[in-house]
């Protein structure tokens, strides 16, 4: 478990109840898209019943998959085969508008505006387990299970430094690196960041920050410093050596 996080995805658990919730407001997705990516969120309000009524309001406009709430409760507000409003103003690994493309997970957490705190082993255990049934159901690759601040690094902070990437990752949901390599010089980390999926057309304090979020536990300054440079440079490794893998090299 990652200093700081005070949960764990380690645990498993049993087959998942999920109630339905319907929210309006979804659409059909574009013609021929695969889902392939999965955005993970905090909801960022004062309590979960708050959220599901802003994600079921008409009048909002936005919306999400699926609500896991602190105790584990799994609530389906939008099927996986409808584009759900989650991920706004996107890109990643090239890529942008990832609405269409992507299946959106709201993690019940008052967020870094109403008192953000760590996620409880019962709510990461059944988000894992919900990242599990979803990945089965789709071709979504490691490296596209990403958080709101990866595809929205300018906009968005979630779910944020206090969330278990690592748990997650030890039980197949997403990629963490193992040791760190060697630090590199300020100047490759934008490359390597673009390389791992970053838009590059902000400024490396914004992008760092992101970075950290995912997968610096505890870590949201945006400083370039030699533990940063080095997860990164891990980070990348990590990335080409799935792109290896895909190319049979």
């Amino acid at each position: 478990m990652p200093p700081g996080t005070g949960s764990s995805a380690s645990g498993a658990c049993s087959a998942l109840h999920i109630r339905d919730v319907p929210s309006p407001n979804h659409e059909a997705r574009p013609d021929g898209v695969v889902i392939d990516t999965l955005v993970l969120h905090y909801t960022g309000m004062r309590s979960g019943q708050e959220a599901i009524a802003r994600l079921c309001d008409p009048a909002a406009k936005v919306s999400a998959h699926y609500v896991v709430e602190e105790d584990g409760a799994v609530f389906r507000l939008v099927p996986e085969e409808r584009r759900a409003a989650h991920a706004g103003i996107s890109h990643w690994r090239g890529r942008s508008a990832l609405n269409g493309s992507s299946i959106g997970i709201e993690i019940v957490n008052p967020g870094h505006e109403w008192g953000y705190r760590p996620f409880p082993a019962l709510q990461m255990a059944a988000v894992c387990d919900l990242c599990l049934e979803v990945m089965a159901r789709h071709p979504i690759e490691q490296r596209n299970v990403v958080a709101h601040s990866d595809i929205a690094p300018d906009r968005k902070q979630d779910p944020g430094e206090l969330f278990d990437w690592q748990g997650l990752a030890a039980n197949g949901v997403g990629l963490w690196p193992g040791a760190d390599a060697a630090p590199v010089e300020e100047a490759a980390l934008l490359p390597l960041l673009g390389a791992i999926g970053y838009r590059t057309d902000l400024p490396l304090s914004v992008l760092l920050t992101a970075f950290q979020r995912h997968w610096l536990p505890g870590r949201a300054d945006g400083i370039a410093d030699a533990p940063t440079r080095a997860r990164v440079a891990a980070v990348a490794r990590v990335f080409d050596q799935v792109d290896a893998r895909r190319k049979g090299r």
